[in-house]
């Protein structure tokens, strides 16, 4: 999984804050508030994020709805670990990572390990 491209990230945003399936034209919509896009310029980014394996599509009648296969933090998960497996040192980018963390966000990382020691399963 690459990173997204703006119109991609564009529709990803909005299909994870919608929570329901999505039409092309619905989508159209939301996208042409900020700026002037053809519908089939949308339809080509919904299907290549489908042939992606990120949304999954539904036939209603003669359109598809859309929604996402994962959750926006399901996706920012798997993005970290496919940059942390580019990495020559997998630990020193987590504890780069660790000290631009802020003391709350510290804190939740040392319960979420916490729970993990006490349950690896």
């Amino acid at each position: 999984m690459r990173q997204l491209g703006q119109l991609e990230t564009a529709v990803m945003q909005h299909l994870w804050s919608t929570g329901r399936p999505v039409s092309v034209r619905a989508m159209l919509e939301a996208l042409t508030q900020e700026r002037a896009l053809a519908y089939t310029t949308v339809m080509t980014v919904m299907d290549n994020l489908h042939s992606k394996g990120l949304v999954a599509r539904e036939k209603q009648g003669k359109a598809y709805l859309y929604t996402p296969v994962s959750s926006r933090d399901e996706h920012t998960a798997e993005m970290l670990q496919e940059v942390l497996a580019d990495s020559e040192d997998r630990t020193a980018a987590l504890m780069h990572l660790v000290g631009k963390l802020d003391a709350s966000e510290a804190a939740n990382l040392i319960a979420a390990l916490s729970e993990r020691v006490d349950d690896p399963a």
